[in-house]
């Protein structure tokens, strides 16, 4: 039977009598530390899911990008490429490709490109349904990062707050057994840093991940900006072509 803080202080142990390991801390700790290891425990590996998730994603939609734009460049029709990718693509650059393609074919199948004000109008509903396909996409992109935004602004108060108990349990231990020595003070201590660890523990990826993978998003967004404002211009010309 495991010998509790005040009972070891009682027969005189030492610190070294205790088990100082990381199951023995968890299992010793009060029910609120105890939850607040849990927490921080499940959102560190939540974290790290997404984390590879999103790096791996990233890296898939740029090499889709790449694939894509080289075949966009390579000089066959719109048209054909259209047909070729179909009603679903696999990628959001393809996405914004089809989206604008529907309402451009949709448009010439009316004859709404018959005047100046019409293919104007033309002009603005590609660009206006290019703009909302990159949205989308980048939604669905960007998603499950508010989590790690919000993981790395809370996890250290988690810590810090069964850090903040931890200490007061240390306390109440010294109260009780009327002992300061530290075989009735380290143990308490030992479950408080170890919240205030695991909360940084769970923190500092989230928050360096996060930053990385936002600054590669606004690359991949901009990309998608740089890619409908060419096929944009491309349609344009095709419109002026056709009149």
């Amino acid at each position: 039977m495991e010998t509790t803080i005040v009972e070891a202080a009682a027969l005189g142990g030492s610190v070294a009598d205790l088990d100082f390991s990381i199951l023995a801390l968890f299992l010793r700790a009060d029910v609120v530390v105890k939850a607040v290891i849990v927490i921080l425990f499940f959102a560190s590996i939540w974290c790290w899911a997404i984390i590879f998730e999103k790096v791996l994603g990233l890296r898939r939609l740029n090499a889709r990008a790449a694939d894509f734009e080289s075949a966009f460049w390579s000089g066959s029709s719109l048209d054909e490429l259209y047909d070729r990718i179909g009603a679903r693509p696999g990628d959001p650059m393809s996405a914004v490709f089809v989206t604008a393609m529907q309402e451009w074919r949709r448009s010439l199948a009316k004859g709404l490109t018959q005047n100046e004000s019409a293919r104007a109008s033309l002009q603005e509903r590609i660009e206006r349904v290019m703009q909302i396909a990159t949205v989308r996409e980048m939604d669905r992109a960007e998603r499950n990062m508010t989590f790690l935004a919000s993981t790395g602004a809370t996890a250290p108060f988690i810590g810090l707050f069964g850090t903040v108990w931890g200490i007061m349990n240390s306390f109440q231990s010294i109260a009780l057994s009327k002992n300061t020595s530290l075989v009735v003070v380290a143990p308490g201590i030992a479950e408080a840093l170890f919240a205030t660890a695991l909360g940084l523990l769970a923190a500092i990826p989230a928050v360096v991940a996060y930053n990385k993978l936002s600054k590669d998003l606004t690359r991949y967004a901009e990309r998608l900006d740089s890619f409908a404002g060419e096929f944009s211009a491309i349609l344009s010309r095709q419109m002026e072509e056709k009149h």
